[in-house]
């Protein structure tokens, strides 16, 4: 595919330099929109103007869609009032939203001004309703029947009506805006033209609330496989839909979030070579310095035990080792039970359950980790390097506080997700720099209470 794509690119821009517009049109007009875009990424900007005002009116309104913001706001600022009109009107309404949502006020006002009055109408409408909310990314574009309709007059209506909606395979039948039931495409189609709509329609209807969180609304989407969810206010009357396309942006902006919070980053929503070097900075400095100093305490039990270093100090060699192996196991943990409370797999009732499993795991990785590590200790460190000082207890020392280590992380990476679900964070939030604070602190705490009874330091 990038091999395709670099070729297009070249022939596109070959083409562009000899004034062959013509073809640059038709090579334009077989292409899917979202490709048209990724090929307008590699171009100059300074030929994106032209390049779009090529493109037929349908193609040049879905091609926009899938353009970064950047290139959206440079196309805008170009357009004159009709051309920016022509691409507005044609936009589904919760495109235009989006639009609207990633554009500086200067550029909004132009946009609203542009839009019809229905089309500004419900702009404004969902822009009300609060942010990551099912309101907030739903279409109100959706074919509505009523219940007394017939099949023929059914399929009427969505020949009338369908161009101008996002999706037609399925139909909300509603009585006075309040939502009846759905009917599908396909049982239209298949079933006799005198058919009513009520004696086709399924009347068990999952649907969400305005208010409803947009990762939950892709979950249930993902869950029943649906094509699109409706959307209903306080007094169960329909006031839009939310397609699947706009649940895989949802699962995709919610997985990124989760990835950078986990990587101690505060989320960023431009793509990364599009970031500057100055936001990076600023998303990332905050965590390292919160880090930083959390890990102050780590210092502060070393020097407590300098004593005891000083007496032993073979002990030193294996520090490393045991927080490393600390920090990994309870990132194992933590990522296993953040995924399964970001699918709803588990919750916090699940607690006891979680704990007892990671428990009985720990158990059996801390057994297998102590028994290669002493091995190791044993055959390198004392035979093949003949250190005199590392002895059997201090083998033991490693290898007991190895399993205690392995223990208390597994077991900390899967609670203080959940604890943090519970008072209302992102679990994401306790996930591997947090959880690798914690534990070193343990290890280390374990490590050198198991030394000063076993060595007697």
């Amino acid at each position: 595919m990038a091999e395709v794509t670099m070729t297009l690119q070249k022939t596109v821009e070959k083409l562009f330099a000899e004034q062959k517009y013509a073809t640059v049109r038709d090579i334009l007009t077989t292409m899917n929109a979202a490709d048209v875009a990724a090929l307008f990424q590699l171009l100059d900007t300074d030929r994106l103007p032209v390049l779009f005002r090529l493109l037929p009116k349908e193609l040049a309104a879905e091609t926009f869609v899938e353009m970064e913001p950047e290139e959206q706001e440079m196309l805008i600022r170009g357009f004159s009032d009709t051309e920016l009109s022509a691409v507005i009107n044609e936009l589904y309404v919760d495109d235009a939203v989006d639009l609207v949502e990633e554009m500086p006020a200067n550029v909004v006002r132009r946009i609203l001004a542009q839009a019809d009055p229905d089309m500004r109408q419900q702009i404004n409408e969902l822009l009300q309703y609060p942010e990551d909310s099912a309101g907030s990314i739903m279409t109100t574009e959706y074919v509505s029947l009523r219940p007394e309709m017939r099949v023929e007059e059914a399929i009427a209506r969505i020949r009338a009506t369908g161009v101008d909606k996002e999706t037609i395979y399925t139909c909300y039948v509603t009585e006075g805006r309040f939502l009846r039931g759905i009917v599908t495409a396909k049982a239209l189609l298949l079933s006799d033209g005198q058919t009513k709509i009520s004696d086709l329609m399924e009347d068990h209807v999952i649907s969400v609330r305005t208010t409803t969180d947009q990762e939950e609304v892709a979950l249930l989407l993902r869950k029943y496989g649906f094509l699109a969810l409706p959307v209903v206010d306080n007094e169960e009357r329909l006031v839009g839909i939310v397609t699947v396309d706009d649940a895989m942006d949802v699962i995709q902006e919610e997985a990124t979030e989760d990835i950078e919070i986990m990587a101690a980053m505060t989320p960023s929503e431009k793509p990364y070579l599009r970031t500057s070097v100055w936001d990076i900075f600023l998303h990332r400095i905050p965590w390292l310095l919160l880090l930083m100093i959390s890990a102050t305490f780590t210092g502060i039990i070393i020097t407590n035990f300098e004593t005891a270093l000083a007496a032993q100090v073979a002990l030193v060699g294996f520090i490393p080792m045991l927080m490393d192996t600390g920090g990994n196991s309870g990132s194992q943990a933590s990522v296993t039970v953040i995924r399964g409370l970001s699918l709803q797999e588990i919750s916090f009732r699940d607690l006891p359950r979680v704990l007892w499993k990671e428990a009985r795991v720990s158990v059996l990785c801390g057994v297998v980790l102590a028994a290669a590590c002493f091995a190791k200790i044993m055959l390198v460190g004392r035979l093949l390097m003949g250190n005199a000082d590392i002895t059997l207890l201090v083998a033991l020392t490693v290898c007991l506080t190895l399993c205690l280590t392995v223990l208390a992380a597994k077991c900390i990476g899967c609670v203080l997700p959940m604890l943090a679900q519970r008072a209302g964070f992102d679990p994401a939030v306790m996930a591997n720099p947090a959880i690798t604070t914690v534990v070193d602190a343990l290890s280390l705490l374990a490590y050198f209470t198991v030394a000063t009874a076993l060595l007697g330091l």
